[in-house]
């Protein structure tokens, strides 16, 4: 049994949706739905259920959800002792990433490789999305965590989604918007606004959808404009996102109809990586889905 078919029935699984399971997993939806397709014939079962909402698992599905996880995580414990033998856990690692994510995601990994592999080196760096692309075109970094553009990506650069994290403005407990359980675009025409600096995906879907916002005050980081608004500075457009720095005495409310912020990972299409790169790289895709998870349960 090929254990990538495994990979990608869990990712279906997972995320619902075969088109979300080939990103994920970095593949065409054909070759995924194939590799599924021959799993399915390999253990002469049928293992999902395919309509125009998804895809969910059957009787026999949800059955082999645990032994195949359990495969798949015996050959990522033997690829991990392979790569430690082999001398992939040392070298440098340079890695780009908006900066709620370089705490929310990168952190954490950096946190455990650190702990277990005393070798390995890593660069941060903590920029706007488009120059986190430009630096991975160009071979600065190896590769980076963003806010997906609106534009598409450059020619040599792929991006593949890691999360989605929803769209809403940060204000002070005692702001008069505070009482709203959500808001539209247009209320926050009147109101002084702190948000992300000029070239951002934030600055962009701010002005995508306001006319002449009022800027007030442009940060270089979240956590910079949730000091602002906590001092009294105006109302800030953010995407929501809890972090261990976050400032008190705020509150979040959602944006009616607002596109959810997609968090991608952006790397070269072209090369390979270093042995050490991409096992950081797929640390960070496991934590993405980790936060996805908890983010789920948190709602239940």
């Amino acid at each position: 049994m090929r254990v990538e078919r495994a990979r990608y029935f869990l990712a279906a699984v997972e995320t619902g949706s075969l088109r979300s399971a080939a990103s994920r997993c970095g593949v065409s939806q054909p070759t995924l739905g194939e590799q599924v397709a021959l799993l399915e014939e390999e253990l002469d079962v049928v293992l999902l259920t395919r309509s125009r909402q998804g895809v969910r698992p059957t009787d026999a599905g949800q059955a082999m959800i645990d032994p195949l996880a359990r495969l798949v995580a015996a050959e990522d414990a033997a690829l991990r002792a392979a790569a430690e033998s082999g001398g992939a856990y040392q070298g440098r690692v340079a890695i780009g990433a908006i900066s709620v994510v370089a705490e929310t995601l990168i952190a954490p990994v950096v946190a455990r490789l650190r702990a277990e592999h005393t070798d390995l080196r890593f660069g941060v760096t903590e920029t706007s999305s488009g120059d986190i692309e430009s630096r991975v075109l160009h071979g600065d970094l190896d590769f980076g965590v963003i806010s997906a553009p609106a534009a598409p990506a450059a020619a040599g650069l792929r991006r593949s989604p890691l999360l989605c994290a929803p769209l809403g403005v940060v204000v002070r407990t005692d702001h008069l918007l505070a009482r709203r359980e959500e808001l539209a675009w247009r209320d926050l025409a009147t109101w002084p606004i702190v948000t992300m600096r000029a070239g951002t995906v934030m600055w962009e879907r701010l002005h995508d959808n306001i006319a002449a916002p009022d800027v007030v005050v442009q940060t270089m980081s979240a956590r910079s404009l949730k000091v602002m608004v906590g001092h009294g500075a105006g109302i800030g457009v953010l995407a929501r996102f809890d972090t261990s720095g976050d400032v008190p005495g705020l509150h979040w409310i959602p944006i009616r109809g607002a596109e959810p912020v997609r968090i991608c990972l952006v790397q070269r299409s072209q090369g390979r990586p270093s042995p050490a790169a991409l096992i950081v790289r797929g640390l960070v895709r496991e934590r993405a889905a980790e936060f996805t998870e908890g983010r789920a349960r948190g709602r239940r």
